[in-house]
């Protein structure tokens, strides 16, 4: 059982994937750049946008953290887990990721960013 609320857990697993969605931004952003594309400028354009966007929320979630006494540190790693340790006000956790769960929350987290967060509501209910 998690002595940390829901909120601030989802704020610490946010400050797991934010940087590695910025991870893979930066990668693609050096793909596009040196790709043969005749106008890459709106590539790179949509891609910097994101990243700005990102640092920003992670800046906040950054502060939080600091505010409220949290800390995530990555403590192991193998081929189907990795394990995080959560320190929430003088307690810790130990927290285990599935390596999969993680590379689809990043991918969810990277499509939101890039083009989900511009569909309103009504647009998405009309989609579906």
């Amino acid at each position: 059982m998690t002595r940390i609320p829901e909120y601030d857990r989802n704020i610490m697993e946010q400050a797991i994937y934010l940087p590695m969605v910025l991870t893979i931004l930066n990668r693609d952003l050096a793909i596009v750049n040196t790709s043969p594309f005749k106008l890459k400028q709106p590539y790179a354009e949509l891609i910097e946008e994101t990243m700005k966007v990102i640092q920003y929320e992670l800046k906040e979630i950054k502060q939080y953290m600091l505010q409220q006494k949290l800390k995530v540190m990555q403590v192991s790693h193998d081929n189907a887990f990795t394990g995080f340790l959560f320190m929430y006000q003088g307690f810790e956790e130990q927290h285990n990721y599935f390596n999969p769960r993680i590379r689809n929350k990043v991918q969810e987290m990277l499509s939101f960013y890039l083009f989900k967060r511009y569909i309103s509501p009504k647009t998405e209910k009309t989609i579906q």
